[in-house]
């Protein structure tokens, strides 16, 4: 059961942020440029670790203070969130995918470049929906040492990711110019997502 907590939450963590948006296209050409990859990626992976943590915290608190009925609520629009993510990924299949989002501003100061890391990780409105909110939610399926290494999947995904990203920058910019590969990518978060939302959907008694 620990291995499934880890996982559950290690690949939950992977799918929500795997997505290229501002702070990835921002990591990705600060990799790509060589400046203050260590740093960025750390920030970006504690930054992560930290609302996960809150959200499953903060949760957890919630539930417990509420009846089952709630909790039921809260993993169904949950399971609804993650089926209109992964069906948002299943459309990006068929359209063309490109990476103009990578075009953003750089900054050859190190406290420049965390300051904008902030802005796009803190002023994302979503990276709390995800983090707190969704994240905190799916952990509610385990409890005691369960969800301690849900958690703990979760967090590391975000190391595993800004610190595998920031430093094959250079490998992935040109392999991801690929349609072919984008689709390949969407679809796997597409399923991950849908296989989540079902258990979830399942634990809540919505199905």
């Amino acid at each position: 059961m620990l291995i499934q907590s880890f996982f559950t939450g290690f690949f939950l963590g992977l799918s929500l942020i795997v997505a290229i948006g501002a702070q990835n296209a921002f990591v990705l050409k600060q990799g790509i440029l060589g400046q203050h990859v260590f740093y960025l990626a750390l920030f970006c992976s504690l930054s992560d670790a930290l609302l996960i943590m809150l959200g499953v915290a903060g949760v957890s608190f919630f539930i417990d203070n509420f009846n089952s009925q709630v909790a039921n609520i809260l993993f169904g629009f949950s399971a609804i969130w993650l089926l209109g993510y992964g069906i948002i990924r299943l459309i990006a299949v068929f359209q063309t995918n490109s990476i103009d989002e990578f075009e953003v501003t750089t900054s050859k100061s190190l406290l420049s470049t965390i300051s904008i890391a902030a802005i796009l990780t803190f002023g994302n409105p979503h990276v709390y929906i995800d983090t707190m909110i969704l994240i905190g939610t799916v952990s509610q399926q385990f409890s005691g040492n369960d969800k301690m290494i849900f958690t703990l999947g979760a967090c590391l995904a975000s190391f595993v990711f800004f610190f595998t990203l920031s430093y094959t920058a250079k490998l992935l910019k040109p392999l991801m110019q690929s349609v072919y590969s984008w689709k390949i990518l969407d679809t796997l978060i597409a399923v991950i997502m849908f296989i989540i939302a079902f258990k979830l959907a399942s634990e809540g008694n919505w199905i």
